[in-house]
């Protein structure tokens, strides 16, 4: 079961917010016990990519024995 504070992936895209399967966010609200969360989407950097509402079949937990992924928002060249 998914809970508050709890690192989780998506299961599908949210391509309206520019999500895709696999991307992590932090969960920090659990409603209708346990059905659905409240997930923040952050850049490494610290800015808020998305806060999102997503029923429970949207995530599942991370697991031990995976690694994170950067990848560009947009289509637009990264500058430092």
């Amino acid at each position: 079961m998914i809970e508050e504070l709890d690192c989780v992936a998506l299961t599908r895209d949210v391509p309206e917010h520019g999500l895709v399967t696999g991307d992590i966010g932090g969960v920090f609200g659990v409603h209708q016990g346990g059905k659905g969360h409240t997930v923040e989407f952050m850049s490494p950097g610290g800015d808020t990519i998305a806060i999102l509402t997503l029923h429970a079949d949207a995530l599942r937990r991370l697991r031990k024995r995976e690694i994170a992924n950067a990848r560009a928002l947009d289509p637009q060249p990264v500058t430092d």
